[in-house]
């Protein structure tokens, strides 16, 4: 973080209080209570009891830990960051997640949960048929979970406790690593989801305090607008308006040409990598399914959208007055940033796992039973762990701050097209199983193209002519995700109108139209048709209501805010 002078006071030499090391130590033991307390209450011996929670999640655990996932370190400081760097525009990667949600809850969590799988490359070969699209999504979640999640949120995570306490980065990762390990490995999703509770718990309240401290010493908002753009660095970041605050810090909405975050990318790109995170991508939808029953899905939605609109005020914000002034709260502030690391990481080492063992480890040996898949799911966790340890000495050796660039980038690269399928595989009943396969590996194609180009065409420094090729100088890569996503769906839609339609058995309960409203079959083995385990789809009319109606006190809240800050 850049500051006046005053960030002098960030030195790892400068001595704990034990105020401060009193937080961190209640902290990690109120973890570990947690964990064991949440493992002992769930049978975990059952794949559904150890993968899914065994499908008895209440939905403020669910909306907790949906948050809790998704501000993991890596965002959390990212988003400080750029804040200091570049104002509030960064806010909408927060914001744009409401509308996402709740297309999580009302429109594919039941569908979802109707077609009675575990994990979401499952659900498309339900879909499709055939064993390709399954393997490669399967394949593609697992790289990009182990090569962008878990490694920018150990580095910037690490790098976060070596300049506060001053410990060596190796240690401290390895140290976060085996806490949130043990506890991962002993109890699966439901030690996961209540520690993401806890967690979510001490970074709200610790961000609040922390923010209501940052805003007491500039005088308020009104300040903030005023002293940020004076606040000019002593120190130098690359790529920053010539290390100048923007004019355009205070609002959401950029020019769509000029604009660092231009308003069109944030509005449509931004959805379309929105709808991959949280409509499709295992670590998020593995906690929806987890739920009670649908009512507990929703309600799950709802309010982590709530604690999605918290950041600007209680991150980014403040993000922008350690710009001007860097505020105290050390031993806080630490376990907050340990807070969003750890539980981001057993999110991610739950969801891993959870993908190699039913989609690739049944694949390969398909007579395992319930003990052999529940060791694999243990033993796949513990090589995670081993894997994130050996990465961080690369992390180390390439330049941590350009890599969370990248890491933006490669998603925005290699998801649209995976939206694309999703979209159409719960939307359009015509899809098949060639037309989605062809569109996967055209849009994949694409997508590396360009990453390449990014890759061997890095953005030139600030004052230095862009000599890049028109691909990366004019079109921003959130923009290139609607293009992206719009061409895959086009391949997806000709080569299924080329080949016959699926059998309208095959879709019984695995599209948005053809959802039965029957009760369900029980299930055990996690392959019949119809939800695991006696989940019902159904919800009583007077939850139904509550959840539609706070829906839309929802929306409304979002849009205010949008408008208040466009």
């Amino acid at each position: 973080m850049e500051g006046n002078s005053t960030a002098g006071s960030f030195a790892p030499s400068q001595q704990f209080s034990v105020a401060d090391l009193v937080v961190i130590v209640v902290y990690f033991s109120l973890n570990v209570a947690v964990g064991i307390w949440s493992s002992c209450r769930v049978n975990r011996n059952t794949v559904s009891g150890y993968f899914l929670a065994g499908r008895d999640m209440a939905w403020w655990p669910i909306g907790a830990s949906l948050f809790a996932s998704s501000e993991g370190s890596g965002l959390f400081i990212g988003l400080a960051g750029t804040g200091a760097a570049g104002g509030i525009a960064v806010t909408g990667f927060e914001w744009n997640a409401t509308y996402a949600l709740l297309a999580l809850a009302w429109v594919f969590v039941p569908v979802y949960i109707s077609s009675g799988i575990v994990t979401m490359p499952e659900y498309l070969q339900r879909r499709f048929g055939g064993e390709r699209i399954r393997m490669y999504l399967s394949g593609l979640s697992l790289l990009l979970s182990i090569f962008t999640k878990i490694s920018t949120d150990l580095y910037s995570g690490a790098l976060f406790v070596q300049v506060c306490l001053g410990w060596d980065l190796y240690l401290s990762t390895v140290l976060m690593l085996l806490v949130t390990g043990l506890y991962t490995i002993a109890g699966g999703l439901a030690a996961v989801i209540y520690t993401d509770t806890l967690q979510t718990l001490i970074m709200v309240l610790g961000a609040i305090m922390l923010a209501v401290k940052a805003f007491n010493e500039i005088g308020g908002y009104p300040n903030l607008e005023e002293a940020y753009l004076k606040a000019v660095p002593s120190k130098i970041v690359p790529n920053t308006t010539c290390h100048l605050p923007r004019a355009d810090a205070m609002h959401l909405f950029r020019d769509p040409v000029s604009g660092d975050l231009p308003w069109t990318g944030m509005t449509f790109g931004l959805s379309i990598m929105a709808t991959w995170y949280w409509c499709t991508d295992q670590v998020i939808v593995q906690r929806s399914l987890s739920a009670k029953s649908l009512s507990h899905a929703k309600a799950g939605s709802i309010l982590a959208s709530y604690l999605k609109m918290l950041p600007l005020f209680v991150i980014i914000m403040p993000g922008m007055i350690s710009r001007i002034l860097y505020p105290g709260l050390r031993g806080l502030m630490i376990a907050v940033m340990m807070a969003a690391l750890m539980s981001s990481l057993t999110s991610i080492f739950n969801s891993s796992s959870t993908l190699f063992t039913m989609d690739i480890w049944r694949k390969l040996r398909a007579g395992a039973g319930e003990r052999e898949l529940l060791l694999v799911g243990r033993v796949v966790t513990v090589v995670l762990v081993a894997l994130s340890v050996v990465w961080i000495p690369i992390l180390q050796s390439s330049s941590g701050g350009q890599l969370y660039v990248y890491i933006q980038a490669v998603t925005s690269y290699l998801a649209p097209p995976v939206t694309a399928v999703f979209i159409l595989a719960v939307f359009w009943p015509r899809a098949n199983e060639q037309g989605a396969f062809w569109g996967l590996m055209a849009g994949l194609a694409l997508g590396l193209a360009r990453m390449g180009l990014e890759l061997t065409h890095p953005t030139p420094r600030c004052g230095v002519p862009d000599r890049r090729p028109w691909l990366l100088a004019d079109i921003h890569y959130l923009h290139f995700a609607v293009l992206l996503c719009a061409a895959t769906g086009a391949i997806v839609v000709g080569g299924s109108l080329l080949g016959p339609p699926p059998a309208p058995a095959r879709l019984k309960d695995l599209t948005w139209w053809t959802l039965s409203r029957e009760p369900p079959q029980l299930s055990v083995d996690g392959t019949s048709q119809g939800p695991l385990d006696g989940e019902d789809t159904t919800e009583p009319p007077f939850w139904a209501r509550v959840c539609g109606i706070n829906a839309l006190v929802l929306m409304c809240v979002n849009i205010f805010c949008y408008a208040y800050f466009a």
